[in-house]
């Protein structure tokens, strides 16, 4: 048997459909496998719904005045900014992307998108000027926050808002808020970089630099579809029944206060950062079992859920891209999907066995990406509450590429705006920088005090110095408490590189 044998024989189904997975990808890029064809000419104005974007409009019909689909991005921008190149600018994204001009209505009884063919997008603008300087601030943070937060109607649109606050002659702050039914994070990374892009031409008196896009996002909708059904389908929902169906358990998370029987999204957010000593080391052992750093962190993040749960069998929903095809890497739309990602705790492994474990099922599900999370909804048919749909925690790393805004004559820095809210009971967010790995932690308000999410932090920077500092140890050993020795671990690590 050759080498290469040997290792194709000692890997697990879900690596084996990991690769073959990615060699299908080799192929399409190699024109050698089906491409996503533009729709039929009886779609080109009305198109049915993604599974994806049935749930925002099922959800829009029983809270039509909520926020909680909003994804806003605000800047400063310091100069002599082109308000008409702006303008412009925001008018053509609009012209590029269909799903910036789509609106959503019940055709027949089924909800569908109505795409027109050209719309004009208004750029509000509000002179904040003549107020004296600490009151535009304040004032500034008022209105942008208020846009972020205000509905969308999704029967009349627009489902993009732009804002521009000025402040003084040089001085302005940019808000743009799209709702998720028709964008995602990556699709933000778009926005911003076509916006750099387009700006910088028009500026300058030039024509737009960027070439016409190949598809359309109703173009993909349309095509996946009709593609998740039948044969495919079926086995594709056999996996995640295997893994989920039956018995997927509630985590009996200790909360501050009751759960309402009504849905909310108040929440709040607190920050924590690893040294770069203790991301290093994480990396580290990651490596060494052939994981990724998402890998690492979501197993520590099921170990630490043990130990507020005291369950063995700790499901966390994951966010994918979806994006698996060239030709809709540069659309704006709702393509995320959600996975639900189950750790198996139980035997008091050693971390790293834990990690084995994750990293195999993680693969497995990467694998089986293409289900959407509202099949896998309708498929299994949980008798849960409708804010803890197979899942109450959420673990997001964030990888999606959305590059600086630079726009030429302009100084630019972040606007932060007021987020008060929570998809989920809990939503860790991880990204890796030069100065190792920074996260927040958002959590429903409703359930969790302040103090009590501090100290769950805490006891995570405290699990992951032990994990860092002894992987081979068994989980149960691990402290995660706020003894003196875990204390000075931790220090131990933030002195490396002082």
């Amino acid at each position: 048997m050759s080498e290469l044998s040997k290792r194709l024989a000692s890997m697990t189904p879900a690596q084996l459909a990991v690769i073959k997975q990615r060699l299908g990808e080799k192929n399409r890029e190699r024109g050698g496998a089906e491409l996503i064809p533009r729709r039929a000419e009886q779609f080109s104005a009305q198109a049915p719904l993604f599974f994806s974007q049935e749930r925002l409009w099922f959800l829009y019909q029983l809270e039509p005045e909520s926020y909680a689909f909003n994804i806003s991005k605000a800047v400063r921008l310091s100069g002599l900014l082109d308000v008409a190149a702006l303008a412009r600018t925001l008018n053509e994204i609009v012209r590029r992307h269909e799903s910036l001009r789509t609106t959503f209505a019940n055709v027949n009884g089924e909800p569908v998108q109505l795409i027109v063919p050209t719309s004009t997008l208004e750029l509000r603008q509000i002179d904040l000027s003549h107020l004296p300087q600490l009151e535009r601030e304040s004032e500034a943070v008022r209105l942008a926050t208020e846009e972020s937060r205000k509905p969308f109607d999704l029967m009349r649109g627009p489902l993009l808002r732009p804002l521009l606050l000025q402040l003084e002659a040089e001085q302005h702050i940019a808000l743009l808020t799209m709702h998720h039914i028709v964008s995602d994070g990556w699709s933000m990374g778009i926005l911003i970089r076509e916006l750099g892009a387009l700006y910088a031409a028009y500026s300058a008196g030039q024509s737009s630099p960027l070439p016409e896009l190949p598809l359309q996002y109703a173009d993909f909708t349309t095509w996946q579809t009709e593609r998740l059904r039948g044969d495919r389908l079926e086995s594709l929902l056999a996996y995640w029944k295997k893994q989920l169906g039956g018995n997927l358990p509630v985590l009996q998370l200790p909360t501050d206060r009751p759960r309402s029987a009504t849905l909310s999204f108040k929440g709040g957010v607190q920050a924590f950062a690893l040294s770069p000593a203790l991301s290093h080391s994480l990396d580290v052992i990651s490596k060494q079992e052939g994981a990724t750093m998402f890998m690492t962190l979501l197993a520590a993040i099921q170990l630490l859920l043990q130990r507020y749960t005291g369950q063995d069998d700790i499901p966390v929903g994951a966010n994918i891209a979806n994006r698996a095809h060239r030709e809709i890497e540069g659309l704006i739309g709702f393509f995320v999907n959600n996975l639900v990602l189950r750790g198996d705790l139980s035997g008091n492994p050693t971390f790293r066995v834990l990690l084995r474990r994750t990293r195999e099922m993680t693969l497995g599900a990467y694998a089986h990406q293409e289900v959407p999370f509202e099949l896998l909804l309708e498929a299994l048919q949980p008798e849960r509450k409708l804010n803890t749909p197979l899942f109450q925690v959420m673990f997001v790393m964030q990888n999606t590429p959305t590059p600086p805004l630079e726009l030429p004559g302009l100084i630019l820095e972040p606007f932060e705006l007021i987020d008060e809210q929570s998809a989920f009971d809990l939503t860790f967010f991880a990204k890796e920088t030069e100065r190792g790995i920074v996260g927040w932690l958002e959590y429903n308000s409703e359930l969790f005090n302040t103090t009590t999410i501090s100290r769950m932090l805490e006891k995570l920077q405290i699990l992951l110095a032990e994990i860092a500092a002894n992987p081979d140890q068994r989980i149960e050993s691990f402290s995660t408490g706020a003894a003196e020795e875990s204390r000075q671990l931790i220090y131990a690590f933030n002195e490396i590189l002082e």
